[in-house]
């Protein structure tokens, strides 16, 4: 299917089950049944707020089976799931046996679009294993700022089958997709594409490195105007070699340093535009100042490089670029600065929940009393350890697989000294920046950055990060 073309089912009477309620079933169920689909929602939970969600679906003649995410209602001709759902679930299992396709949230919102009879946003596209959501942001941001019609949609959290049928109308969707919607989206096809970086992450899910990787490249197929790459990371490099793109389509780097021709980078405190210039073997064309960027991290001026290039390929102006650069304020949580108490600075990044995105956060900051730990996913600390060791003045560590940075920290930081944190209450954030004070020297930044996932200890990253916020607030007052 080509990029422009819509899709088109007929929906009416077809027989077709939804994984899972939440952000993207319950969308789904709702605008396949609204199409005469026969709609089934199956959902392994069977709580309270599960239960609320399924006198709402059924009140509208949708039927729910709660506790029963594993089975294959009898006459399925497609199944819909969410993003989280394993592929080794048995229901998928079933469903490939029986020959029954398996669409995304994604898939079913490309196909959708262009359903309520408005011409179909183009779509530009970001993934990665991190820097996701802020680029996506980033890239909203630039557009608004060039006089477009746009959203932020995606993994970010709106729901891209609410923005493709909605009441707005959008001239282009800034669109956040994981590596979970990717595998289940075979034709998608976008107008240009962002992979940002690639680490290990999600490895649990995905079943191995290579078939993460290959789920990420899935966002270059048919692009037709830029698939935008980093360079400072050859694995994203392959997947656009790798990738089956239309015809005149361009690979479009980004780097922090100078670029060559065809790239996004750096020179002298400048974002400048070696890719769509005229005379890219001998032109550079301004964008915006290194200032412009907010925060200008490295990992962070590397996000906006790479939402320059995909708003360039757009056709969006110089100007407007800087504007909404500038214009562009980061979501909580993500190298937040909380306070300055006693010249040490706390910085809450609960949102690097992997190796890689600690890596970039460690980077950033000269002097640094460590906050990590939590749920590590098979993640392995021995690299990253490494990397930041000169920078870490101390370390805190708390929460289920602590031990696993622990031991990497004696293998190649033992000089560092650790405070082991082995509590899970409400109030071991606490006690763990009240250490983490006790360590810190002016100048230094006392920086939350767990590289480990959230949930033994708390809800999810944002929750975790609000302990960490308020710890430091009770920290500040008990300092005045």
């Amino acid at each position: 299917m080509g990029s422009q073309e819509v899709s088109t089912v007929d929906w009416q009477g077809k027989h077709v089950t939804v994984a899972g309620l939440g952000v993207s079933g319950i969308p789904a169920a709702r605008a396949l049944h609204e199409r005469g689909a026969i709609v089934t929602v199956v959902n392994d939970g069977d709580d309270e707020r599960a239960r609320a969600q399924a006198a709402e679906l059924e009140a509208l003649g949708i039927t729910v089976r709660l506790g029963d995410g594993a089975t294959l209602p009898p006459s399925t001709e497609l199944v819909v799931t969410a993003p989280g759902w394993q592929p080794d679930k048995p229901l998928f299992l079933a469903a490939a046996e029986a020959g029954v396709d398996i669409w995304g949230d994604v898939e079913l919102a490309w196909r959708l679009r262009g359903d309520n009879g408005r011409k179909a946003a183009p779509w530009l596209a970001v993934t990665g294993t991190n820097g996701k959501t802020t680029t996506v942001r980033m890239l909203a941001s630039i557009l608004e700022a060039a006089g477009l019609r746009t959203a932020a949609v995606g993994n970010i959290g709106v729901s891209l089958l609410d923005a493709v049928l909605g009441e707005q109308e959008y001239d282009v969707l800034a669109v956040e997709l994981s590596s979970y919607q990717l595998h289940w989206a075979p034709s998608l096809r976008a107008h240009s594409a962002a992979v940002l970086n690639l680490a290990p992450d999600h490895l649990d899910w995905h079943g191995s490195m290579e078939a993460y990787a290959a789920d990420k490249g899935r966002v270059f197929e048919g692009n037709t105007v830029a698939c935008v790459y980093n360079a400072a990371d050859p694995a994203t490099e392959d997947l656009v070699r790798e990738a089956d793109v239309e015809e005149g389509c361009r690979a479009i780097g980004f780097t922090l340093g100078t670029p060559g021709p065809s790239q996004l980078g750096v020179v002298d405190g400048i974002l400048v535009d070696r890719a769509f210039v005229a005379n890219r073997q001998k032109q550079a064309q301004e964008l915006a100042e290194v200032s412009d960027v907010n925060p200008p991290a490295p990992h962070n001026i590397a996000n906006a490089l790479a939402a320059a290039a995909l708003a360039r390929a757009f056709g969006v102006e110089p100007a407007a670029v800087r504007d909404g650069l500038r214009a562009f304020r980061p979501d909580a949580h993500r190298i937040e600065h909380v306070a300055d108490i006693g010249e040490v600075a706390y910085v809450d990044d609960s949102k690097a929940t992997n190796t890689h995105a600690t890596e970039a956060s460690l980077a950033a900051y000269d002097s640094i009393v460590w906050i990590a730990g939590g749920l590590a996913k098979g993640a392995t600390f021995d690299e990253l350890v490494t990397g930041a060791a000169k920078r870490l003045r101390g370390v805190v560590l708390m929460g289920a697989d602590r031990a696993l940075i622990r031991e990497a920290l004696t293998r190649h930081a033992p000089e560092v000294p650790v405070v082991d944190l082995d509590r899970t209450d409400t109030g071991a954030m606490s006690e763990a920046v009240e250490h983490a004070a006790r360590l810190a020297r002016p100048g230094d930044t006392v920086l939350l950055a767990p590289a480990c996932a959230s949930m033994d200890m708390f809800t999810n990253y944002n929750k975790r990060g609000e302990a960490f916020a308020d710890a430091v607030r009770a920290h500040a007052e008990k300092s005045a």
